[in-house]
């Protein structure tokens, strides 16, 4: 069958960048889909930057007005990689030129960004790069959880720390002043906890938090610790920081439930940890499974069993995932309307940590 050609233009042309350029070129050779995937054109406002990153990645055409770019009637997809200040204005004007709309988390800088971008987009196939759902581990502890492994759910646990803000080079980033990321380390990594958390375990009911910032003068967060109580009845902690000295990029979750315990670290990506609580006494003990061989997800996309997959295959599967459900016709997840769930969580816990006080999650 003739594929349909679909152009891609890119927004933005950084390390994220990088990582979607690597999964538009490679999904069509692990994921069957009835489109091929056009790279036409990448935008950033670097020319001295730019032209290099489209030669190294075959992006065939650079522009550096990304307004003009979402209004050319030859571009169908656009994949926002810029910083957050920008993610609103691209996601709408590409949404209303109608564009298949991809988008890079946080979702936005505030809920009503959110909103707005979820309103508009709701007309056009749309994702958010909530990336680590298709690592296949976590897809696997998914499934587990689906079938009643884990029995009723009584703790949920998680973190998310790298050492980056103590890193002093990187203070002029983007991503440490507020105007530009709309908060610190709860947009940046925190948002990864929370939407895996609403994944694995549903919607948070309430919580109370706090948060710190350990450099002087600096106007985000550095750090957040999170009480959590879940719809389901569960309760749980989130905690992120860049502060995580010894830590690369640590992302944790443990679930323990009546029948079973699930334990996940990104930094040992391929392996989940099981415990079976029905299991005779004489038996019980937490099994270290590798997460590449048959039956398991991704194992037909990806390499044969006991061959280990790395972080650029979480963005390859999103998107063959995203068009395999785009070809059927049916919803695809992470949406924005999930981008604005965890929004919405995220106010709660700038709230919290304002007041002192437990915040009710909408």
């Amino acid at each position: 069958m003739q594929k349909q050609q679909l152009n891609v233009a890119m927004i933005g042309h950084g390390f994220i960048g990088r990582v979607h350029s690597n999964a538009i070129h490679q999904v069509g050779h692990f994921f069957e889909t009835p489109y091929e995937l056009n790279l036409k054109l990448i935008c950033g406002r670097n020319r001295s930057t730019l032209e290099p990153m489209a030669s190294q990645w075959n992006w065939q055409e650079v522009a550096t007005d990304w307004t003009q770019v979402v209004a050319r009637p030859d571009i169908q997809i656009v994949d926002i990689a810029v910083p957050n200040a920008l993610h609103a204005p691209i996601a709408i004007s590409a949404a209303q030129a109608g564009k298949i709309v991809l988008c890079e988390k946080p979702l936005a800088r505030s809920v009503q960004e959110a909103e707005q971008m979820a309103e508009v987009t709701r007309r056009v196939p749309n994702l958010v790069w909530f990336n680590y759902r298709r690592v296949p581990a976590v897809a696997f502890a998914k499934r587990l959880i689906d079938e009643g492994k884990l029995g009723k759910i009584f703790h949920y646990r998680a973190l998310y720390l790298n050492q980056s803000g103590n890193d002093p080079s990187k203070a002029s980033g983007w991503r440490y002043k507020r105007a530009e990321a709309g908060s610190g380390v709860t947009g940046d990594l925190l948002s990864h906890v929370v939407d895996m958390a609403t994944y694995l375990n549903g919607e948070v009911a309430e919580l109370c938090a706090t948060t710190h910032t350990f450099a002087p003068g600096r106007d985000v967060d550095d750090a957040a610790i999170v009480m959590v109580r879940f719809k389901n009845g569960s309760v749980g902690s989130f905690e992120a920081s860049r502060y995580g000295v010894g830590c690369s990029n640590r992302n944790v979750f443990e679930i323990n439930g009546s029948q079973g315990m699930l334990r996940f670290d990104l930094e040992d990506m391929n392996r989940l940890e099981f415990f079976d609580a029905t299991q005779p006494p004489n038996l019980r003990g937490t099994q270290k499974l590798l997460v590449t061989g048959p039956d398991q997800p991704y194992a037909d996309n990806f390499w044969k069993p006991g061959h280990t997959i790395g972080y650029e295959h979480s963005f390859i599967a999103t998107l063959g995932d995203f068009f395999t459900a785009l070809s059927r016709q049916e919803a695809f997840r992470p949406n924005f309307d999930d981008g604005l769930a965890v929004q919405r969580v995220l106010e709660s816990v700038h709230k919290s940590a304002e007041t002192g006080a437990w915040m009710k999650c909408n």
